[in-house]
């Protein structure tokens, strides 16, 4: 019977010491760069509030404003910005192309539903601001218990 069991050292970690054990990862991440670049995709946010309106600024460099949608559903919003760049370069007989593309998108939702026909949106320089005002009877209910 005492030949299934096995020794337990709960200090085992300790005494096998590694200094190194994590450049493996490292590394391993260094070959795929796009492991790293997974949160890099998403563009940077900020989302100020006033008793009026939302006030979001996102940052969406290299993209055109034509690329850019913004969707508003209650209060859900969606940003998504598609980036395309074709690059073609002739050296006597040789050609080179290159292309990358890329989507990007945000989601969040708000505390108070957005009036979708008061809501402006422009892009300027690579960042989008958005004025999305607040519905004037978003407000609670309370209820009568009878």
């Amino acid at each position: 019977m005492s030949k299934h069991l096995t020794h337990f050292e709960p200090f085992a970690d300790l005494i096998s010491f590694d200094p190194l054990r994590g450049f493996e990862d490292l590394f391993r991440e260094l070959r795929h760069p796009a492991l790293l670049r997974q949160e890099a995709a998403a563009f940077r946010l900020d989302v100020d509030e006033t008793e009026q309106a939302y006030t979001v600024s996102a940052e969406i460099p290299g993209v055109r404003k034509e690329d850019i949608k913004v969707d508003i559903d209650g209060n859900r919003v969606a940003i998504t910005a598609e980036r395309k760049v074709e690059h073609e370069e002739k050296q006597g007989t040789s050609v080179r192309s290159e292309r990358r593309w890329g989507k990007q998108y945000r989601s969040f939702v708000l505390q108070v539903p957005v009036d979708e026909g008061k809501a402006e949106a422009k892009y300027d320089n690579g960042v989008l601001k958005l004025v999305l005002p607040k519905k004037a009877d978003a407000g609670g209910r309370r209820l009568a218990i009878a």
